[in-house]
């Protein structure tokens, strides 16, 4: 049950919508994990919704994450077309093992690999280390929403801090791999701008901004909570997604998320995998 659960779980970070691709989708074919939970637990994670909804576990228990070694010992093949890893939980000093372990299986069996991550830079030290001889297959793209330390430590309360998450931009840059941003979902799009200029020189690839999704599904009990969902609604208004989307529609290396997409009538991808 709980292997269906998670499979349930998994399957929902892309979809096709009128033939066409969204969320995960638009970066991957297809997606790979090994773990259930994760310790950053994001106040967003859709992961941990679904996770709690199919009750493959109580909303206190997502942060306390178990490897699934069955997955890890797994044998996989060659896909075609770009793999992500992972997808439902995230790379950290806990697991890092485990997903060493599943990367060189994913590398070594011909995949292209989209590595995304909130990093901790000794997870990424270790990836780079590990994999020198597999730069042509991999892309890594990191979660970094914002740059204000105490907007991502409410949001995204165990993940690293905006410093930490540059200095592992860097590293895999300055040691040859190709590098992606997410900004999905931008915490604080006053600063998206900023943000952007920060990060583009070690940007090979491109910064993809998105919005926070599934917000009427997000609850919050106190007044921090309450006024830290506003602001992100006050954030993301058609209005204030299209004086962005203005702003930075000449930088060819600046993507789009589906949900800005549909605001600013940009074509979503005809395939999964394409707008990547």
């Amino acid at each position: 049950m709980e292997q269906e659960t998670e499979k349930k779980v998994e399957g929902k970070g892309g979809k096709a919508v009128g033939g066409k691709s969204s969320g995960t989708r638009e970066w991957a074919v297809k997606s790979v994990n090994c773990c259930s939970g994760c310790s950053h637990d994001c106040g967003y994670c859709y992961s941990k919704e679904m996770a709690v909804r199919y009750r493959q576990l109580k909303p206190e228990q997502w942060k306390e994450e178990r490897i699934r070694w069955k997955d890890v010992r797994k044998r996989y093949g060659r896909i075609e077309g770009q793999l992500m890893f992972p997808s439902s939980h995230d790379i950290t000093p806990h697991n890092l093992l485990a997903c060493l372990i599943v990367l060189r299986k994913l590398l070594e069996a011909g995949n292209r690999v989209l590595v995304v991550s909130k990093p901790h830079l000794e997870c990424i030290r270790a990836i780079c280390r590990a994999f020198e001889g597999h730069k042509e297959q991999i892309l890594f793209r990191f979660t970094i929403g914002a740059m204000d330390n105490e907007t991502l430590s409410f949001w995204e309360p165990n993940a690293p801090s905006y410093e930490e998450r540059k200095e592992a931009l860097m590293h895999a840059f300055l040691h040859g791999f190709e590098t992606s941003v997410s900004a999905e979902p931008m915490l604080d799009s006053n600063h998206i701008v900023d943000l952007v200029g920060d990060l583009m020189p070690y940007v090979t690839d491109a910064i993809w901004i998105g919005l926070m999704n599934h917000l009427k599904r997000i609850t919050m009990e106190d007044e921090e909570g309450k006024l830290a969902l506003q602001k992100i609604r006050d954030g993301q208004t058609e209005e204030k997604i299209t004086a962005i989307y203005q702003r930075l529609r000449g930088n060819p290396n600046i993507k789009w998320k589906h949900h800005i997409k549909k605001i600013v009538g940009i074509p979503l991808a005809e395939k999964a995998g394409m707008d990547r």
